[in-house]
């Protein structure tokens, strides 16, 4: 009988974290004070959550990270266990301090604003990352904090035949060099931001993203939807209308969405359509996890819009 890693299709590298959020009438001013309206606790981080979105669509994953024993670490790492998320090589270091953040949620636009502490918890280092564990995997998702691990695990993807996606959310040292490792990357208004400029049309952007190396390359806008890029050209994919209450994890779980496109054999702009619709679901919940959608949820959704 297999073991548990050895029959995972996507193996997730990077954050997971415990988020505390609080809903905001209105955003204070500096110095000022403000009440919180209600104070939710939950599970979040880029990888983490788009495996768990991934899970939920009934996709084997795992997830390779680092956190501590303390409460934040272990409720992540029961929250990983519950969702199904394969932690079998998950990095527990003893005496430090898991990563957090803070995340406040306005009412009226339902747009957040994150405050993130790294924790003191060791990152991931490249000798940690062994992906022979995996040998059914069929793709790589990393979310680019942990940068070098991050690259050792795309270059032992690349020579195992997996794709390899990237998460693109901020620019870092090391970034424009991990991009080139990858097969796609799924990039942010804001990663996109510093090699272009601010004022650069969307068009210009995927351009200069590609040439970093990625054969596809997606930029996410929020309301405003997403754009891709690929060899058959652009396409583009608006936003789904809800009434949104969060948008905490939005991305994250557009990029779930999008990878299991990719393991379906969808073509782009399939892959874009459902990740949109995923994302738009979350949305509607507050939590960067409590509103995944499953895929019974997404395809009514989608026939329906």
């Amino acid at each position: 009988m297999k073991k548990q890693h050895e029959t995972i299709q996507v193996i997730g590298l990077g954050q997971a974290c415990i988020d505390y959020l609080g809903d905001l009438t209105s955003y204070p001013q500096e110095d000022d004070k403000i009440e919180l309206n209600n104070l939710h606790i939950r599970c979040g981080g880029p990888a983490s959550t788009a495996l768990v979105s991934l899970s939920r669509l009934g996709i084997s994953t795992s997830f390779l990270g680092s956190i501590s024993d303390d409460p934040f670490g272990m409720e992540i790492l029961k929250n990983l266990k519950k969702e199904k998320v394969d932690v079998s090589f998950l990095k527990i270091t003893p005496g430090y301090m898991s990563q957090f953040a803070f995340i406040s949620v306005t009412k009226k636009s339902a747009k957040r604003t994150i405050f993130w502490y790294r924790g003191t918890v060791p990152y991931l280092r490249p000798r940690d990352v062994d992906l022979s564990r995996f040998p059914n995997a069929r793709i790589l998702h990393i979310d680019g904090l942990m940068v070098d691990a991050c690259m050792e695990a795309a270059r032992q993807a690349k020579t195992s035949g997996m794709t390899v996606v990237m998460d693109a959310g901020t620019m870092r040292e090391g970034s424009k060099e991990l991009a080139s490792l990858v097969d796609i990357l799924i990039s942010s208004e804001i990663f996109a931001k510093p090699l272009v400029g601010p004022e650069a049309a969307h068009e210009t952007s995927l351009q200069e993203l590609r040439k970093l190396g990625p054969k596809q390359v997606v930029i996410t806008f929020g309301s405003e939807g997403s754009i891709g890029l690929n060899d058959k050209g652009i396409s583009r994919q608006a936003a789904f209308p809800v009434n949104a209450v969060d948008t905490t994890g939005a991305g994250d779980v557009y990029h779930g969405g999008y990878i299991y496109g990719l393991l379906q054999g969808w073509e782009m702009s399939k892959c874009m359509r459902f990740a949109s619709a995923a994302a738009a679901l979350k949305c509607v919940k507050t939590g960067a996890q409590t509103g995944i959608p499953d895929l019974k949820a997404i395809n009514n959704f989608i026939s329906l819009s």
